[in-house]
């Protein structure tokens, strides 16, 4: 039985279309599930026959310049299929706008374990620990893909990631700003003196982290790494930056671990969690204060931009506004962490 309660889309002109690119799913929906947890390109779990697939779109409305990027999505996963990344098989990329009314694309459906909480509850502290590593493990693997061997030239611009991005979030805060945050405008100026060097090139996921990671349904492993709309080609440690906000952020700023007993928890200190990424890298260097702001910095102008669509009435999620105010709380974070040196 269908439940189309939270299609935003013609479902039967979808399936009609799907009927054509992809002759094996036999017999039409049966089913549709709104996947939830993602604040940005809605996406749903779809049932033909004995077959599952899953359909990532983007939002409905007007979009801001760059946002939403599926095509990109579908792109740089099914570069990385004949890799040793973990990501979903794709199976179709459409740009007919008719079909649904926006760009989308169909994987297919994988059954695994997705933990919307840093804490990864339900877990034992030694379960929680191979899956921190496993975390790791799948982040240094990204990195060390050879990116214009899987055919990424064109993905994005090699050398000079952190100097573009900082001027695309800047562009994106002027885009969405919603309000006054002093701290954002002082990361705004700050941000560009103290880039350093920036001509290291690999494949960036863009928001690394665990809520984009599915798990084995039994081992603590990482089977899929997911939500790729802000991968290009950039430098590896403002992923691995990215993905260590979470030692610095508390639970009530997006799930966070600040605070929390790691000891007991089984999660490694961010120190040892750097260092066995650069152990299976070969970097000699880590992440510095600079890497950290620029996360927290672009991290802060996402959240914006999800607070503009809520008050848009476009919001991927029904906590967007909420989640939204938490720009100014990373902001204000990055802006500590300069102050402290």
């Amino acid at each position: 039985m269908t439940d189309e309660t939270d299609v935003d889309f013609d479902l039967r002109r979808l399936e009609a279309h799907l009927g054509e690119v992809l002759p094996d799913l036999k017999g039409g929906v049966r089913h549709v599930e709104k996947i939830s947890g993602g604040q940005s390109n809605p996406t749903y779990r779809l049932g033909f026959g004995d077959r599952d697939v899953v359909l990532r779109k983007q939002p409905a409305g007007e979009l801001l310049p760059s946002a939403h990027a599926v095509d990109r999505e579908y792109r740089v996963q099914k570069a990385l299929a004949a890799t040793d990344v973990p990501v979903p098989a794709m199976l179709h990329f459409c740009d007919d706008r008719d079909v649904i009314g926006t760009l989308f694309y169909v994987m297919e459906a994988i059954d695994g374990r997705v933990f919307q909480d840093s804490v990864l509850e339900g877990v034992s502290s030694e379960e929680r620990g191979a899956m921190y590593a496993s975390m790791n493990d799948v982040l240094a693997k990204l990195h060390m893909v050879d990116w214009q061997a899987v055919g990424l030239d064109g993905f994005g611009k090699p050398g000079g990631y952190f100097s573009r991005q900082i001027n695309r979030w800047t562009r994106q805060w002027q885009a969405s700003k919603t309000r006054d945050i002093p701290e954002i405008e002082r990361l705004i100026a700050w941000l560009p003196e103290h880039v350093g060097e920036d001509d290291e090139t690999t494949i960036v996921h863009g928001d690394f982290r665990l809520g984009n990671l599915m798990f084995h349904p039994d081992e603590p492993r990482v089977i899929a790494i997911l939500d790729w709309e802000l991968s290009t080609l950039g430098h590896p440690l403002a992923d691995l930056a990215f993905n260590g906000m979470l030692w610095h952020a508390t639970p009530s700023m997006y799930l966070g671990i600040a605070g929390l007993d790691r000891e007991a928890l089984g999660i490694p200190s961010l120190d040892d969690y750097v260092r066995r990424y650069c152990r299976t890298t070969g970097r000699s260097d880590g992440i510095a204060v600079f890497h950290l702001a620029f996360s927290m910095f672009r991290f802060a102008v996402i959240f914006e931009g999800i607070a503009q669509r809520a008050r848009q009435g476009n919001a991927a999620a029904d906590n967007a506004e909420e989640v939204g105010q938490l720009s100014e709380a990373y902001a204000k974070l990055a802006w500590s962490l300069v102050e402290k040196g």
